[in-house]
């Protein structure tokens, strides 16, 4: 029964934050009560939490990244509640359903069982484990405060993957706009505009300019459609590619893509809490922040950010205080430069960078649900102009030929 009570589940929550602004999110815990007075800790009035519902035909025995944020989440409380750490792993794995994280646990409690060091038999599994998470776990054990460690190891985690879904909610708008824009206007070229066609062949008068244009696509449609497919396939698996194999053609991709009109200001907030957030994290794991500042510069999800926090790694390195080398490098908002100059001067760096991460990640929050609000009218207006178009084309020969018989 004890270990039953242990076992970890996802939980959907819906509250409002410390400022009194709506919120919500996905948390892991072992029950209802325990999740609130979670969420309480952090600062979060809750108004509903729910069990996440559970997919219907079975989960995915893909480890996904938030499959290793309620790992952690579940260690550390097993952890803090005095259970060994070998027994920890134990009931992590007789509460888990996903097969494939199950086996990675056992596996990873067997080598600690045979006197490998936890943040040795974590470096064996980089796929699912990297640097920084290791490097953290390391110091934990080494300080002799690992339950500490794993608790703000998985509140980072937890907080990185809710900014990563967010920012991944803001760019699919506008590609569900194109897309569902994209496939409309194609189905009515080829199935419904030929139909009207056919029609149009029996009037034996010129038709208008604008429902010869839209007839004359049709029929380069009909006949070119495998063609277009074939592009826009093989541009997007293009582009995947050289964005993986050349990091030029990336760097140039995360350069531009900051410069996009919402999209870019979301994604250049959202650099910004990473790089509060990690370097918060581990500055105040004890890590040296010189070797903090080597884990944030591939934590940041961004080339600009990335060269950015080396220039600052270099500058800090040679005496340069970090919130004078953040103000050099010109792309670090004012106030996240300002948090950390306080945080300098009055020893609670760490404090203050965390302060700096949540800040951004609340106007990364407030920017997504106003891009939500602004996309549904949207893509009611693109479509409506696209449909309405080829209506009009489709009907104007007609309403022409009235006109002509009244």
């Amino acid at each position: 029964m004890a270990e039953k009570s242990q076992k970890l589940e996802s939980y959907l929550w819906e509250g409002k934050d410390r400022k009194g602004n709506n919120a919500k999110g996905e948390i892991a815990g072992s029950s209802l009560a325990l999740v609130k007075a979670q969420l309480r800790k952090q600062g979060i009035i809750p108004d509903k939490v729910k069990k996440k519902p559970k997919p219907l035909f079975g989960g995915s025995k893909k480890i996904t990244p938030f499959d290793i944020a309620m790992l952690t989440r579940q260690l550390a409380t097993m952890m803090k509640a005095g259970v060994p750490l070998v027994q920890s792993f134990d009931i992590v794995a007789d509460g888990l359903e996903n097969k494939g994280l199950q086996e990675l646990v056992m596996s990873i409690r067997n080598d600690i069982s045979s006197g490998t060091s936890f943040a040795g038999s974590l470096r064996k599994h980089p796929k699912y484990f990297d640097n920084l998470y290791c490097n953290l776990v390391d110091s934990g054990e080494k300080a002799g405060a690992l339950e500490q460690m794993l608790d703000r190891i998985a509140l980072y985690l937890e907080k990185t993957e809710l900014l990563k879904k967010k920012v991944k909610k803001a760019m699919t708008y506008p590609i569900a706009i194109i897309v569902v824009a994209i496939i409309v206007t194609a189905i009515l070229l080829v199935k419904v505009v030929p139909q009207f066609e056919s029609l149009f062949q029996g009037f034996g008068a010129e038709l208008p300019v604008f429902t010869q244009m839209v007839v004359r696509l049709s029929d380069w449609m009909q006949s070119w459609w495998f063609v277009v497919l074939i592009s826009i396939v093989g541009t997007i698996f293009l582009f995947k590619e050289a964005k993986r194999r050349s990091q030029m053609f990336s760097d140039i991709v995360d350069k531009y893509v900051l410069k996009l009109p919402v999209i870019g200001e979301i994604l250049d907030k959202s650099a910004v809490a990473k790089f509060g957030r990690v370097l918060s994290t581990t500055f105040a794991a004890g890590v040296p922040l010189v070797d903090a500042l080597d884990s944030v510069s591939g934590a940041t999800g961004n080339a600009v950010y990335r060269d950015a926090v080396n220039h600052i790694k270099n500058d800090v390195s040679s005496g340069t205080q970090l919130q004078a080398s953040m103000r050099q490098q010109d792309v670090f908002p004012v106030m996240a430069v300002q948090l950390t100059a306080i945080g300098e001067e009055s020893g609670n760096l760490d404090e203050m960078l965390e302060k700096v991460a949540v800040h951004y990640e609340g106007v990364v929050d407030d920017m997504v649900d106003n891009l939500t609000a602004l996309m549904e009218p949207m893509i009611m207006a693109v479509l409506g102009v696209l449909v309405g178009g080829l209506i009009v084309a489709m009907y104007l020969p007609i309403f022409q030929m009235g006109a002509v018989v009244g």
